[in-house]
């Protein structure tokens, strides 16, 4: 089971770097649709909604959001504002974290909740993400770092974690995760900005600016897994999907993405980085 889920990780990883590196916006804007309208079928699995077809009609719904924020928000002068609102919404679900309860059952109520996460989880992540591939400069090299500041935070929190894992983060949603692999991430992501800052662009005097951004970023890449970890146990489903060998499914790749990607651009523009 770990080799296929490191044989998968390196797949994933390579066709990321090189979707990233060398496609244009438009394309990459295609295939990064793509995993976000999956995604929403996932999500539709997590509201407990039975039928594929129903499932099918959720993720055309993520699909028209996605067309409709590339035509009328991609150059649009309101796109601070809208990526404002996005981190307005993880403010939003951390609180939602402490109160677990909340959207669970299956009431009407508690299915439009629901459903309404999911557009604001997944639609302007990939937005902002198609905006800082777009930039004249470093564009595709901050998002690749960008992505692989996630990837660093999940390996350092989760070796981090058990080593020295005692006391758990959020015991009555994801029993995994540790207070010590929280810490870890943070210390692996700072010293990973660090290094990563001069070849990014960043001035030395916005460097230390820079990497409490990254910081945040990661903190926030929590939230965004301890989200997707509780609509999982509210509807008793160990992953999202079967989609990705070793690994689960799509959701379960790109839930920390969802949270990271609105702070860390939305961040790059209020800090003017």
């Amino acid at each position: 089971m770990l080799k296929q889920r490191l044989l998968t990780a390196l797949v994933m990883i390579a066709g990321a770097a090189y979707a990233v590196l060398a496609l244009e916006t438009r394309w990459l804007a295609w295939i990064l649709g793509v995993i976000a309208v999956l995604g929403g079928y996932e999500w539709a699995r997590l509201m407990t909604i039975a039928s594929p077809l129903a499932r099918v009609g959720y993720a055309a719904v993520i699909a028209a959001a996605l067309g409709l924020c590339w035509m009328q928000l991609f150059h649009s002068a309101a796109l601070p504002t809208f990526m404002a609102l996005s981190c307005l919404w993880w403010l939003l679900a951390l609180a939602w974290l402490t109160r677990p309860q909340l959207g669970a059952g299956h009431k009407f109520a508690a299915l439009l909740l629901k459903a309404v996460a999911g557009l604001l989880t997944l639609v302007p992540a990939w937005l902002t993400l198609m905006v800082l591939h777009a930039q004249p400069s470093h564009g595709s090299h901050r998002l690749l770092f960008l992505l692989s500041l996630i990837w660093v935070a999940d390996s350092a929190a989760y070796f981090s974690g058990k080593r020295w894992g005692r006391a758990k983060l959020a015991p009555h949603i994801s029993p995994g995760k540790t207070r010590a692999g929280v810490y870890g991430a943070l210390v692996a992501v700072a010293v990973y900005a660090l290094l990563a800052a001069d070849f990014l662009g960043v001035g030395a005097a916005s460097r230390a600016t820079f990497i409490l951004l990254c910081v945040v970023t990661a903190l926030f890449s929590v939230v965004g897994d301890l989200f997707e970890s509780l609509f999982k146990r509210q509807s008793g489903m160990k992953d999202s999907g079967t989609l990705i060998p070793g690994h689960g499914g799509v959701l379960d790749r790109i839930d920390s993405l969802t949270a990271a990607a609105p702070i860390f651009v939305f961040g790059l523009y209020w800090l003017k980085l």
